[in-house]
């Protein structure tokens, strides 16, 4: 079990962090055109509908979806593939069900919602992305069957589909909608969303059909008896409730932002319709920049959740506290190089992506902004790491308490940052910095607690940030010589990376054990299983 859990997390890591940077890829391949074809008024619009469609779904299928994830993954190391499956079909029709009803709350609180973001031209965006609520209900739930049995390879496909359904479909709808106004073309970038999902959906599904003869042909080993759906209801509800609690955070977060940075812009002395700019270039163009690597940090915790969950159903400690450190470990060395390289390279990936899209002062106020909101990644990434990892432990109120902290945190500096003169939108980074860092440091203390672990400085953080701080030095002193330029920016972000590796390489911080230990893995799995 111990080589299992170290194996599992590798693999899914791999597989969902290339689904996740692709996704983000071609998020960005719809967010550049988005902005050119409704400017940064139409995405403050657009941006307005999503934190709330965001902050329900998150209410919605957060939670359960890590739930099912988790009891599958304990039932099949138990050999129960039975009760495995009742977990499913159980979630299914509760996601589904909770699905509806946000969906409903939205038709109906419509004009509640459009009060309260105080954008009268959200209201069609709020018709046209509810349905997506149910939807994604339905599609968490196949996920989180599939990543239970640590096959995360539906996961990835629906991922992908999802952004590509974006761009087929967002960009086109936004644009016929943006020919009558620009509340109809954030409605038709948000209807493409709801279209898009819906496929993915079906896919999944399909999958899951044609895989479930498979599933239901494994061996039932174990002899406990068959789980009622009240008694499976009770334990999903247990273990998603608190997730459910710490995972709305973020997105409560967002929604406050929503309805607040705006009015406090304007209580800084900007005008509405400046302040509804600034606020699409920051919630629409540099968070989703700061959310292309932080596909890692999800990768990672999605990994982890079953990894650590199947280790402790069968009292493995040391393959938990593999799997722990392993996370750890990821979290840590992709999470500098990405904060440091983005901070550094910021006005050049900026005008890369949306210099043409954005008039000077924008482009100047959305470069600054990344340059801050880009130290976030590496915090954000160890908070999900070790969230996920407290999960499988079933300590999953921890991050819960510790993101209500760090939230509080955020919501209390965002008000008084955001209505100071002079100050206004950049308030939001250093918020965010706050955030991060107050739920960070309890939550590292709690892992090691009890994943019984002794904090490795040296090999978890020393070398990474040594590693990307001589590589930030390195990319600084080439940037401050080369013209801004995007055939200069790839050469920029080429050498950045390769310094990276060399040092990596140098610090010896992946080590000949790390490379060899799938190959050891899968000899010691093929030695249990004789012995069994």
């Amino acid at each position: 079990m111990t080589s299992k859990a170290g194996k599992s997390v590798v693999r899914g890591v791999s597989v969902l962090s290339i689904a996740g940077l692709l996704c983000k890829l071609i998020g960005l391949f719809f967010t550049v055109p988005l902005t050119r074809i409704i400017g940064s008024e139409g995405l403050g619009i657009y941006q307005s509908v999503y934190p709330t469609y965001n902050l329900l779904l998150t209410l919605s299928s957060a939670g359960l979806p890590v739930a099912v994830s988790r009891m599958v993954s304990h039932y099949l190391a138990k050999d129960d593939p039975r009760n495995a499956h009742r977990v499913f079909k159980v979630a299914f029709w509760l996601l589904t069900g909770l699905g509806c009803l946000c969906t409903l709350l939205m038709l109906i609180g419509n004009g509640a919602l459009t009060s309260w973001v105080r954008e009268s031209r959200a209201s069609a965006g709020f018709y046209a992305i509810s349905p997506c609520l149910t939807i994604v209900c339905a599609l968490s739930t196949f996920r989180g069957f599939m990543q239970g049995q640590q096959n995360m390879r539906p996961t990835a496909l629906s991922q992908i589909l999802e952004q590509t359904g974006k761009v087929a479909f967002s960009l086109p709808l936004a644009y016929y909608g943006s020919r009558r106004s620009l509340a109809l073309g954030a409605a038709g970038a948000l209807l493409g969303i709801t279209i898009s999902e819906a496929i993915a959906t079906a896919v999944i599904a399909v999958i899951y059909f044609r895989k479930r003869k498979s599933f239901e042909a494994r061996p039932q080993l174990a002899k406990a008896a068959e789980a009622s759906s009240s008694s499976l209801a009770g334990v999903l509800f247990s273990i998603s409730i608190p997730i459910t609690i710490s995972a709305c955070i973020v997105p409560l977060a967002q929604f406050v932002d929503s309805v607040m940075m705006v009015p406090r812009m304007m209580d800084s002395g900007l005008t509405n319709e400046t302040a509804r700019s600034l606020y699409g270039v920051f919630s629409g163009l540099v968070i989703r920049l700061i959310n292309m690597p932080t596909a890692l940090a999800l990768a990672i915790s999605m990994s982890l959740v079953p990894a650590v969950s199947a280790a402790q159903a069968v009292k493995d400690e040391e393959g938990t506290r593999q799997a722990s450190a392993q996370g750890l470990k990821l979290a840590f060395m992709l999470g500098f190089p990405c904060s440091i390289g983005m901070s550094v390279l910021a006005r050049q990936i900026f005008g890369f992506l949306y210099f043409e899209s954005l008039n000077p002062d924008q482009f100047q106020t959305g470069w600054e902004l990344l340059t801050v909101s880009s130290l976030t990644i590496v915090l954000f990434t160890v908070v999900q790491a070790t969230s996920g990892i407290l999960q499988g432990l079933g300590k999953q109120r921890i991050p819960m308490y510790t993101l209500v902290a760090g939230v509080s945190c955020k919501i209390l500096m965002n008000y008084i940052l955001v209505g100071i003169p002079g100050v206004n939108i950049h308030g939001g980074p250093f918020a965010s910095i706050v955030c991060y860092t107050v739920s960070m440091i309890p939550n590292l203390y709690f892992v090691c607690k009890y994943a019984r672990l002794s904090f490795d400085w040296k090999n978890w953080m020393f070398k990474p940030l040594l590693s990307a701080s001589v590589m930030g030095a390195v990319v600084y002193l080439l940037k401050s010589v080369l013209p801004l330029h995007r055939v200069w920016t790839l050469l920029e972000i080429a050498v950045g990376v390769g310094v990276y590796l060399a040092m990596a390489v140098w610090l010896k911080m992946v080590t000949p054990e790390d490379l060899s230990s799938i190959k050891r893995i899968l000899s010691r799995r093929k030695r249990k299983g004789k012995e069994a």
